[in-house]
């Protein structure tokens, strides 16, 4: 009987034979992935890595519509959770008797399915937050690197990334640096995620407001998540994290004062990417007491002595970014200028607008091989600051009218407004976020609390509050992502929130 089917078998064609090869591997793995507890397993963890990525609706292919935004909402729930408890500021205490024989070092890193950089920076107080240095569009980090004069510096926060080909020009959550808040889409009373240092160098991690902030005496921050490890605690206490195997960068700090920040390159033959669990174990062998992550994906990248000596996993190499923390031998000398000041409207930027990616097409279609027409231009319209009453009515968020400036007093609040949000992102990432900056004073005062009483950082006593900007809305909404990585929203107010690493 055996040897009849064999024989059969044999006098198929090759084209027969292949065809029935292919059905069998399909029922054999189709029954694995569907019938079986392990192929559960390996079709979440699958939709958990899509659903951090730009494609974040391809995950029902593996789990259903319905479990792909049961997944969502309980990533969303988690971060929410873990980002609740406060930091004890007093934790950390400064080791300023310790020799330093360098600013920083830089370590190679490696694990089963990964490979990365670390990097020891031993004096807080020389990381500064650093933006473009131009209206319009972002910057690459050796760009910054080389431009400021800085020893090294990785990728910060989130920003609005239509089409994976975005500019890097738009935001999302905040943005200080030297004391003065260059960004923010948020009123100065509503929590969002943070990552930031005081003016004495202790890092701050969770969700805060402007206002807390302010009286924290924080002086560099960006916005992004998960948190990972608060007040010396791991937070990923059983499972890999929930969020996949992707390229990350996070940022942690040991009680004495060093901070660590980890890049991980992903998405590569070479190194396939960490999950947030992995991330953090490299974190705890440190004894680091509190640690999160910046943006990751395509956007995690570490720059050291002028050449970036990570693998970027954009295929166009480093992208434009809207933010980064660069490391500097003098930070108290150097100037970041507001490049969102006197903006009513912020482009995005896309696929109709990336240099890259048009001569790509360009080439693809002078030899004839382009396979669909260059992506239309989207419509820019002119987006005028609404205000509360209205903005709230149309279920966005309110902006300020005026873009005047006011110098604060003591009875000025933080802020007076939200962003414009025309396309606020769903569980289902069917819309893009359009963070709009408002105006917010920076703080009076010091407020320091650290334990290091030799802040080399510039300190501000007034500042001007930036105006409004608001995001130019696509004309087709697109998944809400940050840099290369789309997150689920976690934000209790109705302005957009943030996409780990």
């Amino acid at each position: 009987m055996g040897s009849s089917i064999a024989n059969h078998f044999r006098n198929y064609s090759w084209l027969k034979r292949t065809l029935l090869v292919i059905a069998v591997c399909a029922f054999l793995s189709s029954s694995f992935l569907f019938l079986t507890p392990p192929g559960t397993f390996v079709r979440e963890y699958l939709a958990k890595t899509v659903i951090t990525t730009q494609h974040r609706d391809w995950a029902w292919i593996f789990v259903g519509a319905q479990r792909r935004d049961q997944m969502v909402l309980e990533m969303q729930n988690l971060t929410e959770v873990n980002s609740i408890e406060k930091q004890d500021i007093e934790a950390v205490q400064f080791n300023t008797n310790r020799p330093i024989e360098s600013l920083v070092k830089v370590e190679d890193i490696s694990g089963t399915l990964w490979k990365g950089k670390r990097m020891y920076v031993y004096d807080p107080r020389s990381i500064r937050v650093v933006v473009p240095s131009k209206q319009g569009e972002g910057e690459r980090i050796t760009a910054m690197v080389q431009r400021t004069g800085a020893v090294a510096g990785v990728n910060g926060g989130g920003f609005n990334d239509p089409d994976g080909l975005g500019n890097g020009f738009a935001p999302i959550g905040a943005i200080m640096s030297g004391g003065e808040i260059l960004y923010t889409d948020q009123e100065g009373s509503n929590p969002q995620q943070i990552v930031g240092f005081t003016d004495e160098g202790t890092l701050i991690i969770g969700k805060y407001t402007i206002n807390e902030l302010l009286k924290l005496g924080v002086s560099e921050a960006v916005s992004f998540y998960p948190r990972v490890i608060a007040n010396g605690k791991p937070l990923i206490t059983s499972g890999d994290g929930g969020w996949g195997r992707a390229p990350r960068t996070a940022v942690g700090q040991k009680a004495d004062g060093t901070v660590i920040f980890i890049v991980i390159d992903g998405r590569q033959t070479s190194s396939v990417g960490a999950t947030l669990k992995e991330v953090q174990d490299l974190f705890l062998e440190d004894d680091v007491i509190n640690a999160g992550f910046l943006d990751g994906g395509a956007s995690s990248e570490m720059v050291y002595n002028n050449a970036l000596i990570t693998k970027p996993s954009s295929r166009y190499g480093e992208r434009r970014l809207p933010s980064a923390f660069l490391v500097f031998d003098h930070p108290e000398k150097v100037e970041v200028k507001n490049i969102w000041a006197g903006l009513t409207t912020i482009d995005a930027g896309g696929a109709s607008t990336h240099p890259e990616f048009l001569k790509e097409q360009a080439e693809l279609k002078a030899q004839g091989k382009l396979p669909t027409p260059t992506p239309k231009a989207t419509p820019t319209p002119s987006v005028k600051p609404e205000s509360t009453a209205e903005s709230v009515k149309a279920g966005g968020s309110s902006s300020p009218s005026s873009t005047d400036s006011t110098k604060p007093n003591s009875t000025d609040k933080p802020s007076t407004g939200t962003p414009t949000n025309t396309t606020s992102p769903t569980p289902t990432n069917t819309g893009n976020p359009t963070p709009t900056p408002i105006a917010t004073p920076t703080p009076s005062n010091g407020n320091n609390t650290g334990g290091n009483t030799g802040s080399t950082k510039p300190t501000t006593t007034t500042s001007t509050p930036s105006p409004t900007p608001s995001t130019t809305p696509s004309a087709t909404p697109k998944p809400a992502t940050n840099g290369a990585e789309t997150l689920p929203n976690t934000s209790t107010s109705t302005s957009p929130t943030i996409k780990p690493n």
